[in-house]
């Protein structure tokens, strides 16, 4: 099969396509046919290793001293089961799916073998795909979708509270927008460049703030939440914008010892197949235009996700 190696740590010339061999599943494993991925910037970092300071020595020694030695990047996926191991009894052969790949990695394929069941956020997991859905608008509910929810789950947020995302648009913040209004229930304000103020709104946004005009900070408008989907902002300076009590929430350090479900996964399933959700796609790439895909990620200006599509002749 095909699959995207990343021999060694560096700018995006180091993913190269390679024929290795197909997995196959092991008990209580499903095959999954991959038809898209994503070029995650959580891909783009491990590749490049750029992670903070404080992991540098958990992450050398989790990712590779080296060279990264899970090889096969890719965080998010779907597909359709090819085949299943013994012991799998929630999903069959033919099933369509979407998920995650755990801290395996491993998306970056024609085939990846996942548990039916199990630890999702360390070994990966998958879900049945709406019918409604295309395979490329699935494929990125797996990560940043998952992150939306579980983050802004930790706020517990009340019908008609005040919440601000900041970095609307992009994979984290096109997710946050519409569960926390659609889902949650709160009054969105999004953040974003002049660019793409209108796409933020028709995502269920009331307020939209241009950062590249306005200081959120300095309004008048004080909020229950305050949310850095993109980790830009100081946490001081974020925190100016909250009410008293207010919750202060960040896509870096909220994200620390979030557990995700099967049900997690199926609740984001049900939501896109309602419309109540849906994957906001900037650019499309094969799998043989990966570095091109990375680098338009790297620039860090892309509009909710980059989607990497996988043919199988």
């Amino acid at each position: 099969m095909k699959a995207i190696i990343c021999t060694q740590y560096g700018p995006p010339e180091v993913l190269q396509l390679k024929e290795i061999e197909k997995p196959r599943p092991q008990d209580g494993e499903v095959l999954i046919k991959v038809h898209a991925t994503t070029a995650h910037v959580g891909d783009t970092r491990i590749r490049g290793f750029r992670v903070p300071p404080a992991a540098w020595l958990f992450a050398r020694l989790y990712l590779g001293i080296r060279k990264p030695k899970r090889p096969i990047l890719g965080m998010e996926l779907a597909g359709e089961i090819e085949a299943v191991g013994r012991d799998v009894t929630r999903l069959k052969t033919g099933d369509p799916v979407f998920g995650i790949t755990g801290l395996e990695f491993g998306a970056y394929a024609q085939y990846r073998c996942l548990p039916e069941a199990g630890v999702v956020h360390k070994q990966g997991g998958v879900v049945i795909k709406p019918a409604n859905v295309t395979y490329e608008e699935a494929a990125p509910i797996g990560a940043g979708g998952i992150t939306a929810l579980l983050v802004l789950r930790k706020a517990h947020i009340q019908r008609r509270q005040k919440v601000l995302i900041y970095g609307a648009s992009g994979s984290v913040g096109t997710y946050s927008v519409q569960l926390a209004k659609h889902h949650f229930g709160a009054e969105v304000t999004g953040v974003c460049s002049t660019s793409n103020l209108d796409l933020v709104r028709s995502l269920g946004a009331d307020t939209v703030i241009d950062y590249t005009k306005e200081d959120f900070t300095r309004a008048v408008e004080r909020y229950d939440v305050v949310f850095d989907a993109v980790a830009k902002v100081s946490p001081a300076h974020a925190k100016k914008a909250l009410e008293k009590k207010g919750v202060y929430l960040n896509v870096d350090t909220s994200t620390n010892n979030l557990k995700i479900t099967i049900e997690d996964l199926a609740l984001l399933g049900d939501l896109l197949a309602t419309g109540e959700l849906k994957a906001v796609i900037d650019r499309r790439y094969s799998m043989e235009q990966i570095v091109e895909a990375h680098h338009y990620v790297d620039q860090g200006h892309k509009k909710g996700n980059v989607v990497i599509t996988v043919p199988h002749d």
